[in-house]
């Protein structure tokens, strides 16, 4: 059974072979040309070997398909790091990489279906909510301190530097409940205070909106990576061309959201169901 490194090895051979017969070379030929073993060839289209980045480039080259390199190379880095299991994710280590990632973005755009943004929590939201995902993952909450410690840290983020935030948030996350009904309250509270930040744009997507795209959380780092989290695993993306779609999806999202008085009308709703 292969695991997703495996598979995205393969799919990165595969790529590669239908390169080299686009260009109607053999791999015998592609071989001779760079003084690389036969079995070099079979192993890095088979997926049982992985390319270096100059392979990939000289491939390209010789298959006069210059234009795949910077997908090719993406594709080529995501290979080991695309798939982390979250069992085996160390998380307060995780929540410092991401303090270093959102400190070298410029816009960061984050959509969330169920629960709100980490950059927009409480820490009594915090606590609750990691509380409840420690106790799934790993029955314990020996992380629990360290980890509300770094999601505060990377807040700072809002209130330094030239950094700007969308983020846009289906209705449900208003209702889902996360601790308890004063949790909720300051939560929504702590909303309605950050859609007044210079640098941030709030959108709710109200809950009878029309479906038009796939929706899973997700977080984009300018153009050079989006963040997913699945129930089994944290995963990184870094090709082109699938950022692009989700730069797409996102436009949809912010397309269907209300911000402004229409969003805050309807976390006051909310507020005042709860009061």
């Amino acid at each position: 059974m292969t695991g997703p490194a495996q598979q995205a090895r393969q799919a990165l051979g595969g790529r590669l072979r239908e390169i080299r017969k686009d260009a109607a070379l053999t791999a015998r030929a592609l071989a001779a040309m760079h003084g690389w073993p036969r079995s070099k060839m079979s192993k890095i289209e088979l997926g049982h070997q992985t390319p270096t980045e100059s392979d990939i480039i000289a491939w390209c080259r010789s298959c006069r398909a210059d234009n795949q390199i910077p997908d090719l190379i993406a594709s080529l880095r995501n290979v080991e790091a695309v798939y982390l299991e979250i069992k085996r994710m160390r998380l307060p280590v995780r929540q410092r990489q991401s303090i270093k990632w959102e400190a070298e973005t410029k816009l960061m755009r984050w959509y969330e279906p169920w629960v709100v943004p980490g950059l927009l929590q409480t820490p009594a939201y915090i606590e609750a909510l990691i509380g409840r995902v420690l106790d799934f993952y790993h029955g314990t909450r020996a992380d629990l301190e360290a980890m509300v410690a770094a999601r505060l840290e990377q807040q700072h983020v809002l209130y330094r530097g030239d950094h700007r935030f969308h983020f846009v948030i289906a209705e449900q996350a208003l209702h889902t409940t996360v601790g308890d009904n004063d949790i909720m309250i300051g939560q929504l509270d702590r909303l309605l205070v950050a859609m007044s930040l210079p640098r941030v744009v709030l959108g709710v997507i109200p809950a009878d909106t029309e479906y038009l795209v796939p929706q899973s959380n997700f977080c984009m780092f300018d153009r050079r990576k989006v963040l997913v989290e699945t129930i089994t695993a944290e995963l990184t993306i870094t090709q082109p061309r699938e950022i692009a779609l989700y730069e797409k999806t996102f436009r949809t999202l912010t397309e269907q959201a209300v911000i402004g008085t229409a969003a805050r009308t309807l976390i006051m709703s909310e507020l005042d169901k709860r009061r």
